[in-house]
């Protein structure tokens, strides 16, 4: 093996600090620690040694610290003075993290774990150090052995005990708190010691992550599942892919199995694949494989055993299998844990959690997911479950059937499932009844005729003749008109589907008059046939060759003969009003739909309040959902927001028997649409969350539901949620990005801006260049310029200079084609100046950020001549000098540094040569000259700017003492003193007048 040289393992050790936690960083770690021990510098091997451990700590192999913690103890013992005070204070911190690693480790004898905590006692009473982080090791010790009665004595006195500077933050140590009243039974008092965690106030490397996750199934138990949600969000964001959060990583999955989101949990499991093998750390390993067990365990008992999952060692893997394989090792290990601890307290809570029931049945995560075959009877959580008309259940099969014919009488929602629940119960009956069969098989048609099935037509034959040979010539009319829809379903020729049409309109005719069902039969006959007339014009008007859609063929008219679809309708109102009122609806909702096909959304209005009103008259208020959705609409389209939100919270409330999925989302998302764009953040996320699952359910989640996720994740933004906002949005990008290049552009963009906020910022910048990219062949090249510019400006956030250069020059060549934003483009120009200064200030990178502000300052004063009373560009023009000056002061300061003593090399190498007195002297002159030209710029523009203008009179006037003028500075101050004392006091910020006479104080060289 190579030997490196000392310079070579200080750089590895600085490169090892910042790599990547995991195998890679401790494999390295180690050879370094060996080469640093072999070179004989004990200082340096140190160093080596606490690099090893902290590497190992955030990592799956944290238990390996032991050893080299024995080695650093070892020099320590040898030479507490080599020691710094730095060096010692990490040695003493380090004890915690061992005393863990033991605890953690059942091959440690209990006797030996036991011995290390006495050593951790007396070193750290012999150093001075509280017995707080003791008492903490103690505890969770004492637990896993099955000592409660110590356990709580350790926890008390862990509380009691004095905090210092050895004691954990306090965020890890409310987790730990919180975790042991998890342990108690205690989910409420956990979730109160967490709050400070939980919303941000306290937080370290790795917290909110772990509590984020251990709070998911209090927060179940409890029934706040809406915080359970967002904790998963959050938390899974920031626990994704990190090897020392392989537990809480493993809790989001125990998640997911426990709230009927299996597929979001393979979905996890699937992205730490790598890690589904044999841990080094054994109490990790638990903790992860036992989450994943869980899942394992519900997805079999879903009927999902044979389900392809991930490989274990190399070998593919169904579910079955792999929770064979995770549970036999897992087992292993908590009788491990077991036999050193004297008790069987590991292997009890293993089993107990893998034989967890769900907690909570159906819990809408806003994510999209694959999804896997469902039990028909699941619900959405806050959807109705629908009944059938008539709340109490049947208990016989002739009530069953007759309350099933009573639904499908009314064109209740509920009738399938009823009819649905008659054939299941049909075997189990000692005679059966031919009108039931002909029912039966009556259902079975229409679902297939629903479906566009091509035997449909036949099966509505047959179920026709049945009735007719029974006697019921009204369902025999029914079957017979069903059949003319069948056919245009199937693309008949229209004299056929005209043909067929007549023959049912005759059928109905010909009832006789006494059945009570004839002039509905006949008004339906009627209503069909001018739908289904509309639809045959169009296709005759297209010619043959022409596809249509003729899942809907009511629908083809609103292309063509608009005016005549709308004067039979009118005519069908006028004739059948009192005879059919629902069907009355029906064509009055469609005469709405046909007139807003007109152009005439003022006329279309009142069609749709008459249909909704109509079908609510006649006792069917499911029919009236439709309407009132598209009248919310439409409102919203002519910014009547407040009657919009009206018509949508009227039909959210009709559509609690309506069964179909999507029309459960529509309604949902139309009223989360009107709220978002009302303010009405937290309801319109609420409603959103729940249009995007039933989308889901109808099998529409890549169309409907991941529109419903984008306004899910703008709502979530809006309400500061960024965290819930980027990881709903990125579920559904794929689909997003399937629905223009207009909705690309700002999906890509709207990502970027959320990634930016949480400080993801080159995956931001990704986005906003993958946004430039799309817009490139547009005519208008101004979205390229603004995405390309804040991709830049993520770029130097980032430190990506290079990156950043080349999307601000890309920023600055669109701008100028454009000359519509000089704003902008001042501002590339200003960045590009500050980006010459980042390797080195030399006159010659000086001079290249002087032409780059001059450039901008330009810019703006030709701007300035078209439009002189624009304050924006003024504004601007005086932040271009006030940068400039900045510019010039950052030149100063750095050549001063250069020439001192002190000088590190990276400075002495950022010049190309010291400055003068006398250039010093005239660049200070320069920057005294700058800072009142835009002082004297803010001022014209007015109060608003009284900041900013305060800043150039503070920069002047120390940039004069700086020159040795000190009353040069101080009567700058003392004139705006002057000036302020003069104006009325309410027009005198609070600030103002404090903040200056502490300069003033300053600059004559007096204690503020």
């Amino acid at each position: 093996m190579t030997t490196l040289t000392h310079e070579e393992i200080v750089r590895g050790l600085a490169e090892n600090r910042e790599a990547p936690n995991g195998a890679a960083r401790n494999a390295h770690a180690e050879a370094l620690a060996g080469a640093a021990e072999a070179g004989g510098d004990r200082a340096l091997f140190r160093e080596a040694l606490d690099n090893l451990i902290n590497a190992y700590l955030y990592s799956s192999e944290s238990p390996k610290i032991l050893v080299p913690f024995a080695r650093l103890l070892q020099e320590y013992d040898k030479d507490p003075a080599a020691f710094s005070e730095w060096e010692a204070h990490s040695l003493f911190w380090q004890f915690k993290w061992v005393a863990t690693a033991i605890a953690d480790s059942p091959g440690i004898p209990l006797a030996s774990a036991t011995g290390w905590l006495d050593e951790m006692e007396r070193r750290y009473r012999l150093a001075g150090y509280s017995e707080r982080p003791v008492r903490d090791a103690e505890l969770w010790l004492a637990h896993a052995t099955g000592d409660d009665e110590r356990a709580e004595r350790a926890f008390r006195s862990w509380l009691a005990a004095e905090r210092d500077d050895m004691s954990d933050c306090q965020a890890c140590e409310l987790g730990g708190q919180g975790h042991y009243s998890v342990l108690q039974g205690d989910d409420a008092e956990a979730l109160q010691l967490w709050r400070p965690v939980l919303t941000g106030e306290l937080v370290c490397a790795e917290e909110p992550h772990r509590v984020l996750a251990g709070s998911l199934l209090p927060l179940l138990r409890l029934g706040r599942t809406d915080e359970a949600r967002s904790n998963h969000l959050r938390g899974y964001r920031m626990a994704r892919g990190s090897e020392s959060l392989l537990p809480s990583v493993g809790r989001h999955i125990e998640f997911c199995a426990l709230t009927g989101n299996t597929s979001r949990g393979l979905e996890i499991l699937a992205e730490h694949a790598s890690h589904v093998a044999p841990l080094a750390n054994l109490d990790d390993r638990l903790a992860f494989h036992g989450g994943i067990l869980v899942l394992l365990h519900q997805l079999r008992e879903q009927g999902h055993g044979d389900l392809p999952t991930v490989s274990y060692e190399g070998t593919p893997q169904t579910v079955s299998g792999l929770y064979e394989v995770l549970y036999a090792g897992c087992l292993d290990i908590a009788g491990q844990f077991d036999a050193r601890n004297g008790t069987a307290r590991v292997s009890d809570r293993f089993l107990a959690r893998i034989a967890q029931q769900p907690l909570a049945a159906d819990l809408p995560l806003g994510v999209r997911s694959t999804g896997l075959p469902r039990p028909d009877a699941a619900t959405v959580e806050g959807a109705p479950s629908v009944p059938a008309p008539d709340a109490a259940a049947p208990t016989g099969f002739t009530e069953l059937v007759e309350r099933a014919r009573s639904a499908r009488a009314l064109g209740h929602p509920g009738a399938d499932g009823l009819w649905a629940e008659v054939a299941l119960r049909l075997d189990a009956q000692p005679a059966t009844d031919p009108l039931v069969l002909a029912d039966l098989a009556d259902q079975r048609a229409l679902a297939a005729a629903r479906g566009g099935a091509p035997e449909a037509r036949e099966l509505l034959a047959a179920v026709r003749d049945e009735y007719r040979a029974l006697g019921r010539a009204e369902r025999a009319a029914l079957a017979e008109l069903r059949m003319a829809g069948a056919a245009a379903q199937s693309a008949a020729a229209p004299a056929e589907i005209r043909t067929m049409l007549r023959a049912a309109l005759r059928s109905a005719e010909a009832l006789d008059h006494a059945e009570p069902l004839r002039a509905r039969r006949i008004a339906l006959a009627e209503l069909s046939a001018i739908r289904l007339e509309s639809y045959l014009r169009t296709v005759e008007a297209a010619g043959p060759g022409v596809h249509h859609d003729h899942g809907h063929p009511h629908e083809g008219g609103q292309e063509h003969g608009h005016g005549e679809l709308a004067a039979e309708l009118t005519a069908f109102v006028a004739i059948h009003e009192e005879a059919a009122p629902d069907l009355v609806a029906e064509a009055e909702e469609m005469l709405g739909r046909v007139t807003l096909a007109q152009g005439d959304p003022d006329r279309a209005l009142p069609m749709l309040a008459a249909s909704a009103a109509r079908a609510l008259a006649a006792g069917r208020p499911w029919q009236a959902v439709d309407p009132l959705v598209l009248r919310a609409g439409v409102l919203m389209s002519l910014d009547r927001a407040e009657e919009a939100e009206q018509a949508a919270r009227s039909g959210l409330e009709h559509a609690v028997e309506v069964t179909d999925a999507e029309t459960q989302a529509v309604v949902r998302l139309t009223l989360a649409d009107i709220l978002l764009r009302r303010g009405e953040t937290s309801e319109a996320a609420g409603h959103a969350l729940t249009a995007a699952h039933w989308f889901d359910r109808a099998g529409l989640g890549s169309d409907g539901g991941a529109q419903a996720r984008l306004l899910l994740a703008r709502a979530y933004a809006r309400n500061e949620r960024t965290a819930e906002a980027a990881e709903v949005l990125q579920s559904a990008l794929p689909d997003l990005l399937e629905h223009g290049d207009g909705q690309t552009v700002f999906v890509r963009e709207f990502l970027g801006d959320l990634l930016r906020r949480l400080g993801e910022l080159r995956p931001a910048a990704e986005q906003y260049l993958l946004a430039a990219e799309v817009t490139k062949g547009w005519e208008d090249p101004r979205p390229q310029a603004s995405l390309a510019q804040s991709a830049a400006d993520t770029l130097d956030d980032a430190g990506m200079a290079e990156e950043a250069v080349a999307a601000y020059e890309r920023a600055l060549e669109l701008h100028r084609r454009t000359g519509a934003d000089p704003v902008a483009e001042v501002r590339v120009l200003r960045s590009l100046a500050w980006l010459g200064l980042r390797e080195e200030i030399t006159a010659a990178t000086v001079d290249l950020a002087r032409g780059r502000m001059g450039e901008a300052a330009a810019v703006l004063e030709a701007a300035l001549a078209d439009d002189p009373g624009v304050p924006a560009l003024r504004s601007e023009l005086a932040q271009t000098w006030h940068q400039l000056a900045q510019v010039l002061d950052r030149y100063v300061a750095t050549s001063g540094e250069a020439d001192g003593d002190d000088a590190d090399e990276h400075t002495a190498q950022s010049r190309s040569a010291v400055l003068s007195p006398v250039q010093v002297d005239a660049l200070r002159l320069e920057e005294i000259e700058l800072w009142d030209r835009s002082g004297r710029t803010y001022a014209e523009l007015g109060p608003e700017h009284l900041r900013d203008r305060f800043q150039c009179l503070n920069n002047a006037a120390w940039t004069e003492q700086e020159r040795g003028d000190t009353e040069a500075g101080a009567a700058r101050i003392t004139a705006l003193i002057d000036e302020a004392r003069a104006l009325p006091e309410e027009g005198v910020p609070d600030w103002l007048l404090p903040s200056a006479e502490r300069l003033l104080t300053q600059l004559n060289g007096r204690d503020a």
